[in-house]
């Protein structure tokens, strides 16, 4: 605070100095002029400042040592105050902690204690739940070990099912490879599946089995389908199946076992086998104008197909070469399907052909009819023209008839009125008119029917 009090005090010396400074420049612009009578007034007046200027700085140090002695009195009561308030908050602040403690001590034992009763509730609890567990773990453990041990039971029954199936199958593999050892069963199971995708395929009577393609030749191909074409005797196409099952076997068996050379080995086998079916085919089955220009050579299994064409232009060199193509059982449906569509497309020609004529007949008998409507319209004609003049007719007997009903009424009022007895031909002169008349209308009634 006593700093504040001076830096009062010296802000209020520099503007009593800023004050005299404006005194002593107005007084030095004054003393610049060139009058001489006004020179003792200011020198007076320079005088008088001064003095005022002591007296202002001496009345001002007198109220800064005041000042000075009030500031350090009242700092005097302020720290005793201070001190004090200190001591005041010090006592405060320990009966606060006092109390502090002393409820934290209470607030510790009934927290010991309401955790005791809560520790011995959670126990009592616990093992309740502890033997309710154990219970239903217990009977749960012995339903899921009657469960596991039925599962594991029949499990082994499976297995030994299984083992039982895997024995005869076991069997059965040694069945199909003493099958497939043997050449002629051999070719008789890819004839058999040959024969099976093209009763699948292809109409009834669209291809031979055991066709003999050359008269005198002893050369039968498996089966030849017939070309859908408009011939007398359509042209064969030569289907044939090969199964070269000792080379494609030492193939698998040198993938399996990762050896390259017995790889290449068994490829370029089985590539020599294949190129050596094809010549025979070209050679036995491509009978043109008997067949076509080409044969199929067909392969019974898609693993020997695929490694036959994963052997880089074979299956095209063979084609372009010997003029046959390799397929397995995913190509040759597409093939027979295209066949059987040729067949479709006939028969759909025929139709179009009977329906060509059917409609040409058609057109012949709309023809007749049309002559035969014209002479019905004659007729009609005719017999317009002939109802029309027997209308003429009736109308005129009808006119006639009017007449004789005009006499049948004078007739009957003649017979109305009183006449003499003895003279009667009066009476019978008019009865014999209309007789006369009547007789003449009919007669000529009859004439113009006649007529008519």
């Amino acid at each position: 605070m006593s700093d504040g009090w001076e830096g009062g005090l010296l802000a209020l010396g520099l503007a009593v100095l800023l004050l005299l400074a404006i005194l002593l420049a107005l007084l030095l612009r004054r003393r610049a002029r060139p009058e001489d009578g006004g020179r003792g007034g200011e020198g007076d007046l320079l005088a008088r400042l001064y003095v005022m200027i002591e007296r202002e700085a001496a009345a001002r140090a007198t109220d800064s040592e005041a000042q000075r002695a009030r500031l350090a009195e009242i700092e005097r009561v302020l720290a005793a105050r201070l001190d004090q308030s200190r001591a005041d908050v010090a006592d405060r602040l320990g009966a606060i902690a006092h109390a502090i403690t002393r409820d934290l001590a209470d607030a510790r034992i009934h927290q010991g204690e309401a955790l005791r009763e809560m520790a011995e509730a959670s126990a009592r609890q616990i093992e309740a739940i502890r033997a309710t567990v154990d219970e239903r773990l217990h009977e749960a453990v012995e339903r899921q070990m009657q469960t596991s041990f039925q599962r594991v039971l029949e499990q082994f029954t499976a297995m030994q099912k299984a083992m039982g199936e895997v024995t005869a199958m076991t069997a059965q593999i040694g069945d199909l490879k003493r099958l497939f050892s043997n050449v002629k069963t051999r070719g008789g199971w890819g004839e058999a599946q040959l024969r099976a995708i093209l009763d699948d395929v292809l109409p009834p009577g669209a291809y031979q089995a055991n066709c003999r393609l050359r008269e005198g030749s002893a050369e039968i191909v498996e089966f030849a389908v017939r070309m859908p074409v408009r011939a007398a005797s359509p042209p064969l196409l030569a289907i044939d199946s090969k199964f070269p099952t000792e080379a494609y076997e030492r193939l698998l068996d040198a993938v399996e076992r990762v050896d390259p050379e017995a790889e290449r080995a068994a490829r370029r086998a089985l590539e020599t086998t294949l190129r050596i079916e094809a010549r025979k085919i070209a050679a036995k089955y491509i009978v043109p104008p008997v067949t076509v220009e080409f044969a199929v050579l067909y392969l019974p299994t898609d693993g020997l197909y695929a490694e036959i064409a994963r052997i880089p232009g074979l299956v095209d060199e063979i084609g372009r070469t010997s003029r046959v193509i390799v397929m397995g059982p995913g190509l040759l449906p597409a093939m027979l399907r295209t066949i059987h569509l040729g067949y479709v497309t006939m028969a759909l020609e025929d139709r179009t052909d009977g329906i060509a004529r059917l409609l040409g007949a058609t057109r012949q008998e709309m023809l007749r009819m049309d002559g035969v409507l014209e002479r019905l319209a004659r007729n009609a004609s005719a017999m317009s023209s002939s109802i029309d003049e027997a209308r003429r007719r009736t109308r005129v007997v009808t006119r006639q008839l009017r007449g004789l009903d005009g006499v049948d009424t004078l007739s009957d009022t003649a017979r109305a009125a009183p006449t003499p007895e003895p003279d009667q031909e009066p009476d019978q002169q008019p009865d014999q008119q209309p007789g006369e008349a009547g007789g003449d209308a009919s007669g000529g009634g009859e004439h113009e029917f006649s007529g008519a």
